[in-house]
């Protein structure tokens, strides 16, 4: 019963909205027009009454009363109030048709897995996808006032051809006075799956796990169908709301009335017979209201509810096709008309013609580059950690704090020169370097007494980074950790 209106709003330019105006089923209109009639017929009501009926006493004290109801009615926080109960709602029923189950996906792994044309591999695949509606409409009669009415007893779904006589008997022994048995139909569909496992009607041994866990997304959405009919959104959240509105509109009622004497001047000066500005209200504040009570349940059978029966006819036509009637015509295999051709160009019709576009290939995909600046280069840019210690800094300047750590390991060390760092440095390190291996440090120091300068982005890809710098002084003082262990020992 869900009204659609997508092809009248296709296209923006053609006064889609504005269309929709006009529209009876499903409309504002619709929802609020016997609220909107007793509401215009109390407030002209009172009206009259005090115009004609009232004495002027009375009618000084009713300006008294009237004023106080138009001043107080605003501290009622309708908008949000029904602003957050209606998004709330609305989420929930989308929820709730998110989780009606479809039997494609199962059906289509039944279709794939349980072998044989002959008429007991027929039986078994229309059984299997028998069991699965049957279990559906199990749960939609339990929920749904449609489908109720549809199927009132369980005779009339042996009628229907969801199930046999047997079936009915079977399932009627079942005890359901603590539970609903919607999920019955369900244990068959396994016990029948593991026969035609037994029957090796299933050569693919991943064919039960697969129909298995389709079979689980299925039966876990029957089950959330149940829960969202069965735990509601909380009754006073929903009275609060109700109070709320129409509250202020009782108190409007009051409030907004013209006065003969009032002090506020606009209720004075102009004489409006109809309150065109509260009837606004009404038709927001009301819409809303009447909008979230027809979509808190929407398997009922209001415009906006969801189209159950046609929803059970289609699942049903359709997996007996899948299961039975299609497997048995399949389209032979054969080329097709684009087989030879690399890049295929698709056909339009002339009144589709316009919509064909040129291919986006990005925003910047027609950028162009200066061929001066296509050069690639070494950014001189330092990472994070990394410590800039200048372009020119010998290993000199670091040996100091090389020989102040040599000698506080050195100890009761009486011999010291044995742990002195000379100024050629350490072989293998500097000055004399071990053969086919050559050192940082003895390229700075070589390149820092070269009369040529060197730029700052060159001369700084020959200093170490702080982390290079750090793991060669501690194997320095790894070094002189030995030696000076060779010199005790000896």
């Amino acid at each position: 019963m869900t009204v659609s209106y997508q092809y009248d709003v296709a296209s923006s330019t053609s006064g889609g909205f504005t269309r929709l105006l006009f529209k009876w089923k499903g409309s504002l209109y619709k929802l609020i027009y016997k609220e909107l009639f007793i509401f215009c017929l109390a407030f002209a009501g009172m009206s009259c009454v005090y115009r004609f009926v009232f004495t002027e006493p009375q009618k000084r004290e009713f300006e008294k009363v009237a004023m106080y109801c138009d001043t107080y009615m605003s501290y009622i926080p309708l908008s949000f109030i029904l602003g957050f109960y209606v998004s709330f709602v609305a989420s929930r029923w989308w929820q709730q048709y998110m989780a009606i189950p479809w039997p494609d996906k199962i059906i289509h792994a039944i279709a794939l897995h349980v072998t044989g044309y002959d008429e007991k591999g027929r039986m078994m695949r229309r059984t299997l996808a028998r069991y699965i509606n049957l279990s559906l409409v199990l749960i939609l009669r339990s929920i749904s006032s449609p489908l109720k009415k549809r199927f009132p007893t369980l005779d009339h779904l042996v009628e229907a051809g969801f199930m046999t006589s047997t079936e009915l008997g079977i399932y009627k022994m079942v005890p359901n006075k603590e539970f609903n048995t919607y999920w019955v139909p369900c244990t068959w569909f396994t016990a029948l799956l593991r026969d035609i496992k037994a029957q090796k009607r299933i050569p693919d041994p991943l064919g039960v796990k697969h129909i298995m866990e389709e079979f689980n997304e299925f039966r876990q959405k029957c089950g959330l169908l149940w829960s969202y009919d069965w735990v509601s959104i909380p009754l006073v959240y929903t009275q609060v709301v109700t109070i709320a509105t129409y509250a202020f509109f009782i108190a409007a009622i009051v409030g907004r009335q013209f006065f003969e004497e009032s002090k506020v001047s606009h209720k004075k000066k102009v004489d409006l017979y109809i309150p065109f500005f509260t009837i606004l209200q009404f038709f927001f504040y009301m819409g809303l209201l009447k909008v979230a009570e027809q979509l808190i349940n929407p398997f009922g059978d209001d415009d906006e509810d969801f189209e159950l029966n046609w929803i059970i006819d289609r699942h049903m036509k359709v997996s007996y096709l899948i299961v039975d009637t299609l497997l048995l015509r399949t389209p032979p295999l054969v080329k097709d008309i684009f087989y030879d051709d690399e890049s295929p160009v698709l056909p339009y019709t002339e009144a589709s013609a316009e919509f064909k576009k040129k291919t986006y290939r990005g925003s910047v995909a027609n950028m162009i580059v200066p061929e001066e600046k296509q050069n690639l280069i070494l950014p001189d840019i330092l990472e994070e950690g990394e410590e800039d210690i200048g372009p020119y800094t010998p290993l000199a300047s670091l040996q100091p704090s090389v020989r102040s750590s040599a000698a506080n390991l050195g100890g009761a060390v009486k011999d010291q020169r044995s742990l002195s760092v000379p100024d050629e440095g350490l072989p293998g390190l500097c000055g004399a370097p071990a053969k086919g291996s050559s050192s940082p440090y003895c390229s700075r120091r070589d390149s820092s007494k070269s009369s040529a300068p060197l730029s700052r982005s060159s001369s700084r890809r020959l200093v170490p980074s702080a982390a290079a710098a750090s793991a060669g002084f501690w194997w320095l003082l790894a070094c002189i950790k030995a030696s000076w262990r060779r010199t005790q020992s000896g």
